[in-house]
């Protein structure tokens, strides 16, 4: 099993019986969005563990090299195109399911568990979570896209065939383009999950309404 990630670790009560794991963009960290829980209007009987993990340290190629927080490395964009480091989108994957084995062994189940991200984050959430052997309560993917399609047709489960995902995206979005997250969703359509698929006209980032969404998911998913 994979070293166990750095993770800022938020409980909204005490006995938490579910956990969310949210990853970060390109270039953040674990700490870029646990200030939106209070945001989501989550119950106060709805005891929920929040991990957000700080991606490893490593050189990214579409920026010079340049040392950042990242899950893979993003070799060059090619007109829209993201090409993504394989071994590197495998690697996060391996951190991910060891951070789901430690909250198994936490007392959640894997079905009580979400799997969220923004951006690079979300791209890993997406890949995780639609390829984990084990059923997830849900997958929650804001301004992100695929960065391997050919993993999911490899490696997708049926366990997690059903699992419901949240997409979300802002419509002026110049970072990763509305393009993306659409194709993205219809890719996981096609697989047979139900896709809750939203918009709002802003751009790579997150809005009140959006984080009010996901509240509604999460309460929908968890609750």
């Amino acid at each position: 099993m994979s070293e166990l990630l750095p993770c800022v670790e938020i409980e909204t009560a005490p006995n938490p019986s579910a956990s969310v794991i949210w990853l970060h963009g390109l270039g953040a960290d674990g700490n870029d969005f646990a200030p939106i829980i209070p945001e989501l209007g989550l119950p106060t009987g709805l005891a929920v563990r929040f991990l957000f993990p700080h991606a490893p340290s490593i050189p990214v190629s579409c920026n010079n090299g340049y040392v950042m927080r990242a899950w893979y490395d993003i070799v060059y964009f090619d007109s829209i195109d993201r090409h993504a480091d394989i071994d590197g989108v495998h690697a996060s994957t391996a951190h991910i399911r060891a951070l789901i084995a430690s909250e198994n062994a936490r007392g959640i189940p894997t079905d009580r568990i979400v799997l969220a991200g923004f951006s690079q984050g979300g791209a890993i959430a997406y890949t995780a979570g639609l390829t984990h052997p084990e059923a997830l309560a849900g997958i929650v993917a804001l301004s992100t896209y695929l960065p391997a399609p050919q993993l999911l047709d490899a490696a997708s489960t049926a366990a997690n065939r059903h699992t419901p995902v949240f997409a979300a995206h802002g419509s002026h979005d110049p970072v990763v383009p509305l393009t993306l997250g659409e194709a993205a969703v219809q890719t996981v359509e096609k697989l047979g999950h139900p896709v809750s698929w939203q918009t709002w006209p802003i751009q790579h980032s997150v809005c009140l309404p959006e984080i009010q969404a996901i509240g509604h998911f999460l309460r929908q998913t968890l609750g």
